[in-house]
């Protein structure tokens, strides 16, 4: 069963090319389900694909096929091949399987769409090429999976290019993201110059065999990629504005899978990160800052997925915390948990913008709970799993998190305890917000009626983001549940959510299934806690009594008004620290005039004057020794008998 490993891939492509040709035809529904198909089967494909590796022994769970030669040039030898290891599988069975229920829900809320076939060919080949990125076998190929979910990326961001704010942010993220994919290809030389392969049996097998600053070097260079697909500061500006592109897009893109592209190529490389230590504790570092930072900006935006994506970038950031610790199996474990919970969050919040026909406004909405059970119910769940309220699955993978970084230092567990306590402050925040309190939209909509009733006639519906479900006459709106296409995945999630943490319950060894699966692939590199039983206990506690406190504080705040909620939403964090300006401002200023003085003074003058000059040159010089070539045979004979009595003149003039 391990060689069905090429149908994992084959079968989103098979989708991506079906409706490339017949999605037009197939139309609204029929094209949807056939992608979600294609990718169901990849996720079934991927289940029989781990349980033969699982049947296997320890010693022979790595398995590589090879499909072709794909670049045979002269020391550079790279086939397209698949490596089926524990990591991959993995990587393989939580990227189709919450794929699918994203397709799924996706056939409801993209219904009405003028572009729905489209969509899905998008969705489709982003599927293909992020199981390229996990279950490739060499640098190369994880590359072209690596730029091809880069590619559908800006697709799917900007796929409502007719507004300009879905165009810009389409843009803004793959220019982002190919200043960090410099850094995969300077590594990749580096790799390929010290251990003349890219693949990585050859490559992570001798890791030991370079210099601790050389694996340091390719580590962060490596680093610099994660960094940018996985939005880490710097480079995580491109992130909130994606969610220009519709929900499912912000789900399955940018929050459950490609997000995470970083995180797995770090613990991917984990022989040369231990080789390089110091590029394991830049990466806890700035894992640990981005994880605080992010989440200081998420307790004051309104808008229902601009919060979404700060909590992303928090939580990957705790993820790369724990990379840095060397605490590679609480990465993946919160990677994971992380799928379920934020994927259930975007459809959750999609869902909410379904019913609320097309409001992302979080103070205009509340007490949804009333009208939406089933969306109110799930969000709930998610809320619960990501604040780290045990014992939903949010609280055992960030809590192991946690311990290993109290290990590696003691500041940096510091600034994840207080991340968790904002973590569950904001969450609380959007939950309050959103489905208890007063019903804001009545109020909204009744202010909202009047302008609206002059500015368009009643009979004309206005656009929405998801399916166009007519929402009544202005002033007698009421929001409404999602059809079963969208309810059925959010139920789904709901219950990976709240019992995902059984997948690596640090009760005692043989309840960690997943380091259990997992140890093979990281063997002695995986750092083994020192704390004691005791002070973990106390690590958990102190972590529990902080997420209480954020909860109980959003409480104070949303529900019981004690405090104003201006005075905990400052103008600094409602604005993200002023980077993102900071950062406009800069390109718009100082890089735009180097860049025109590039263009205009530097090439034209400069590089083109150069190239210009000496083709100048030879052209003169050329013109003016043309003249010697007269044609007569005469000036011929006198300028022979000229040089004739000047080489006489200086043999004469030698030898006096």
């Amino acid at each position: 069963m391990v060689h069905l490993v090429w149908l994992l891939p084959a079968l989103p492509l098979a989708g991506f090319l079906l409706l490339l040709l017949s999605g037009r035809r197939l139309g609204d529904p029929r094209a949807g389900w056939l992608g979600t198909t294609m990718v169901a089967g990849s996720f079934a494909a991927a289940a029989l694909v781990t349980a033969g590796l699982y049947l296997r022994a320890p010693e022979h769970r790595v398995v590589t096929q090879t499909l072709f030669d794909w670049i045979p040039v002269g020391g550079l030898h790279v086939p397209l091949a698949f490596r089926v290891d524990q990591l991959s599988m993995v990587m393989a069975l939580f990227v189709t399987g919450v794929s699918t229920l994203i397709h799924l829900y996706s056939i409801g809320y993209m219904h009405g769409d003028d572009r729905y076939p489209t969509f899905f060919v998008y969705l489709n080949l982003f599927v293909f090429s992020m199981l390229m990125l996990v279950l490739a076998d060499n640098f190369l190929v994880t590359f072209l999976g690596w730029e091809g979910v880069g590619a559908c990326s800006y697709f799917l961001v900007s796929f409502w290019f007719e507004r300009n704010t879905a165009a810009v942010a389409g843009k803004k993220a793959f220019v982002t993201n190919r200043v960090g994919d410099f850094g995969f290809l300077l590594g990749m030389f580096l790799i390929f110059a010290h251990f003349g392969s890219l693949d990585y049996g050859a490559v992570l097998g001798h890791a030991g065999s370079i210099s601790s600053e050389t694996a340091t070097a390719i580590g962060l260079l490596l680093f610099l990629g994660a960094v940018g697909k996985s939005a880490q500061l710097p480079l995580y500006i491109w992130l909130p504005d994606a969610m220009e592109g519709p929900t499912p897009v912000s789900a399955l893109i940018h929050a459950a899978t490609m997000v995470t592209a970083g995180v797995f190529l770090m613990a991917r490389i984990n022989p040369i990160l231990a080789h390089g230590p110091a590029a394991g504790t830049t990466i806890a570092i700035i894992g640990a800052l981005t994880a605080f930072y992010a989440a200081t900006i998420a307790c004051a935006q309104d808008d229902i997925k601009k919060v979404l994506a700060y909590s992303t970038i928090s939580q990957l950031g705790y993820m790369f915390l724990a990379v840095g610790s060397a605490a590679y199996v609480a990465a993946i474990f919160h990677m994971v948990t992380h799928a379920f919970f934020k994927a259930l969050l975007f459809l959750g919040a999609g869902s909410v913008m379904h019913g609320m026909h097309d409001e992302q406004d979080m103070k205009r909405m509340g007490a949804l709970r009333k009208w939406m059970p089933i969306t109110s119910a799930t969000f709930i769940v998610a809320w619960l799993a990501i604040a780290g309220v045990p014992p939903f699955a949010g609280f055992w993978s960030k809590d192991e998190i946690l311990v290993n970084a109290w290990d590696k230092s003691k500041l940096l567990w510091g600034v994840g305890v207080v991340t968790a306590l904002l973590t569950a402050y904001y969450m609380s925040r959007q939950v309050f917000l959103v489905f208890f309190g007063r019903p804001r939209w009545q109020e909204a909509a009744d202010e909202k009626a009047p302008a609206e009733a002059e500015a368009q006639p009643e009979h004309e519906p206005a656009a929405t983001e998801g399916a166009t479900t007519p929402t009544g006459a202005h002033g007698d709106f009421r929001p409404h549940e999602s059809p079963w296409t969208m309810a059925l995945p959010l139920v789904a999630l709901a219950l990976l959510a709240a019992f995902g943490g059984l997948l690596n319950l640090p009760l005692n060894h043989s309840t960690e299934f997943l380091t259990k699966w997992l140890d093979p692939v990281f063997g002695s590199r995986l750092h083994e806690v020192t704390a004691s039983t005791g002070t973990k206990w106390v690590l958990f506690a102190i972590t529990v009594v902080l997420v209480l406190v954020g909860i109980a504080v959003a409480y104070a705040v949303y529900l019981a008004h004690r405090v104003r909620e201006q005075e905990v939403e400052p103008a600094v964090l409602r604005h993200a620290w002023y980077f993102n300006d900071f950062v406009s401002a800069l390109v718009s200023g100082p890089i735009r005039l180097f860049g025109a003085w590039s263009a205009y003074v530097f090439d034209r003058r400069i590089i083109d004057g150069a190239v210009n000059g000496v083709a100048t040159l030879v052209r003169d010089t050329g013109t003016s020794v043309r003249r010697l070539q007269t044609g007569f045979v005469r000036n011929y004979a006198l300028a022979v008998a000229g040089g004739a009595v000047l080489l006489v003149a200086f043999v004469v003039a030698r030898t006096a």
